[in-house]
């Protein structure tokens, strides 16, 4: 599905550009951006080498060999035994090397090893990486599609259900079977937040059972041919106070302002001032506590970020969330994200699931 060689050829480019001789990719998603393979996070290390000029090789573990898939043109494979030293063996693939670029989730201890046994200057990979992986490729763009349909059809599975006596915890698990059942490999924790716990972006699901009247932001998603979902849904047991219908009438309003903001050319602090403009001058800008959205892709989070300072202009094929929130501290909170994609000529929300206030039972 992916042309990795020219992954790697465009890494290369890149490399040129900015006088670096190697780069180092290893556990996180440079690797299997750029490889296919995707390493679990170990103290035997894993590491693509990559130089400017030269044959890349993909050095790891001999027992994880037989799960990689060989790719010759891409890469040459190292197995390395138990008695061999990985990090001399890294170092001799990187001789003759004077800057060396090395991924920013490596290992603390694998990064000191390699600069005992290099004599060069190590940078962080993340600028290059960054650089390769914001703009989508339509193949990525069609996963991301794919997942972001998986979980509409987990929203409209949700309108029947029954909240009110259930636990945030047991709502959770119900939400990430269905992500599962509904096209996902895997389903990450969800956020099932209720009453005043909605008013904590990041809740963690407990067992708080949910009581009529009740906010509850649902906030989940998982991988999909390795490319990640993410939704966020609010929902009421019941009937909802005026203030609750007030505010998320604002924070709805503010959310289609967001996804009609997002363009070519826009720069993603825009996107982030148009969102918050519509809830500062309703009066509930206090209680919008985060930036308005994250890049989204082989990482959940990753570049662009949409938050003030980021005068990065958008283009297409960049992909992210637009997510505002509101949340009152000891009374309610919501939240609705979709993830979008910058197009040609503006942009496509991917999620296309009902954004209104989900009153359930």
């Amino acid at each position: 599905m992916f042309d990795f060689s020219t992954r790697c050829e465009r890494a290369r480019t890149l490399m040129g550009e900015r006088g670096i001789d190697a780069l180092l990719a290893s556990v996180g998603s440079d690797l299997p951006y750029l490889t296919g393979y995707h390493a679990e996070p170990s103290e035997r290390l894993t590491m693509l080498v990559l130089p400017r000029l030269g044959e890349a090789t993909l050095l790891l573990p001999r027992l994880e060999a037989p799960r990689v898939v060989e790719r010759p043109d891409v890469f040459a494979l190292r197995p390395w035994d138990e008695t061999e030293d990985p990090i001399a063996i890294a170092a001799g693939l990187c001789a003759g090397s004077d800057a060396i670029a090395v991924g920013e989730q490596t290992w603390s201890v694998f990064v000191l090893g390699l600069q005992r046994s290099v004599d060069a200057a190590f940078r962080p990979a993340a600028p290059l990486m960054r650089e390769l992986r914001m703009r989508k490729e339509p193949a990525e763009i069609d996963l991301l599609r794919c997942a972001a349909h998986a979980t509409d059809r987990v929203v409209a599975r949700l309108d029947g259900a029954s909240f009110t006596g259930r636990t945030e915890r047991d709502v959770a698990r119900q939400v990430e079977a269905m992500v599962v059942e509904e096209g996902h490999d895997v389903a990450w924790g969800a956020i099932v937040a209720s009453g005043p716990n909605a008013a904590s972006p990041h809740h963690s699901p407990g067992d708080r059972v949910i009581q009529a009247g009740d906010t509850v932001v649902v906030d989940f998603g998982g991988t999909l041919g390795g490319y990640h979902s993410d939704t966020t849904r609010t929902f009421v047991a019941g009937e909802p106070s005026d203030r609750v219908t007030d505010a998320f009438a604002v924070l709805a309003e503010a959310q289609r302002v967001g996804r009609e903001t997002a363009a070519p050319g826009v720069p993603a602090q825009q996107v982030d001032r148009a969102t918050r403009a519509v809830i500062d001058d309703a009066g509930w800008g206090e209680f919008f506590v985060h930036r308005t959205g994250h890049g989204i892709g082989l990482d959940v989070h990753e570049h662009p970020y949409l938050v003030e300072g980021n005068d990065l202009a958008l283009e297409e094929g960049m992909t992210f969330s637009i997510e505002p929130g509101i949340y009152v501290r000891g009374e309610f909170g919501m939240r609705i994200e979709d993830i979008v994609a910058v197009t040609a000529d503006g942009s496509e929300s991917l999620n296309r699931s009902d954004r209104s206030l989900h009153r359930v039972s």
